[in-house]
């Protein structure tokens, strides 16, 4: 069975992934069904939700009908709770769209929503984040999360946010990060999937980042804020929401005078 998961997760597309889970877990919903947590994406509620990960799976991860992760339901109630996205007409990138959002924001009016991706087929605009296809100054925002560990040369990427963004505009930026590690770890000359997975904690990521990552930020011209909602909203909620206790958001802001 481990095999077969694991080739599913290497070689199977992963909207394909996505699209095949969802149906699998909208059947299996209602034996979720509860009220011990709330999932802030879409209201539901459940007795508990599904384990997730490749290396260590951790406990009530997963949303069974939002497919909405920890990391998201963060994301979401940040956006709620402490900036104008909800209620402000803003031109929005969002690079690598997470399938819990994609539908929710498609149909918010007041977003002028724009969705990039190299492979996925839901995503607007086919792109390369080392070479995104847009103006400069022409964004008020963007989001792209689990992405930067993927990809080549992340400097070059973070950059190519930082151009797109008008002066005064802020991202999102969300990646796996090691805090037992003052600095990230990268090495080009791991190409095998198991060491990858071993050292990067993914077969397909090239590096792992450690607490140096904001500072990686900042190098691209970002002022950067390391938000540690989690505590901010108390152990209560993050326990009601399944919050990844620990986890910062990374919220980057393009200097209005750049």
């Amino acid at each position: 069975m481990k095999s077969i998961i694991a080739f599913f997760s290497r070689h199977i597309p992963r909207h394909i992934q996505q699209k095949i889970a969802h149906l699998i877990l909208i059947v299996l919903s209602p034996f979720y069904r509860g009220n011990k947590f709330e999932d802030p994406v879409d209201g539901n509620t459940y007795r508990k939700l599904l384990p997730y990960g490749q290396l260590n799976k951790r406990l009530n991860a997963l949303a069974p009908l939002s497919m909405s992760l920890e990391r998201h339901r963060l994301i979401w109630l940040y956006l709620q709770n402490k900036t104008n996205f909800f209620i402000t007409p803003i031109r929005f990138l969002h690079v690598a769209p997470e399938y819990c959002y994609l539908r929710k924001f498609k149909k918010m009016p007041h977003l002028d929503y724009v969705t990039g991706d190299l492979i996925s087929p839901w995503a607007d605009v086919k792109m390369d984040v080392h070479d995104i296809p847009f103006n400069e100054n022409e964004f008020d925002a963007a989001m792209c999360n689990h992405v930067f560990e993927h990809v080549e040369d992340d400097h070059k990427a973070m950059t190519e946010f930082f151009r797109v963004l008008k002066p005064g505009g802020w991202a999102i930026f969300q990646v796996p990060i090691d805090t037992s590690r003052e600095e990230t770890y990268e090495d080009a000359s791991i190409t095998d999937p198991q060491e990858r997975e071993k050292l990067f904690w993914q077969h397909d990521h090239v590096r792992l980042y450690g607490n140096d990552y904001g500072k990686r930020l900042s190098a691209a011209g970002f002022r950067v804020v390391e938000s540690d909602y989690v505590s901010e909203i108390g152990n209560e909620l993050a326990t009601r929401y399944a919050l990844p206790k620990g986890e910062l958001i990374y919220i980057c802001h393009k200097p209005l005078n750049n």
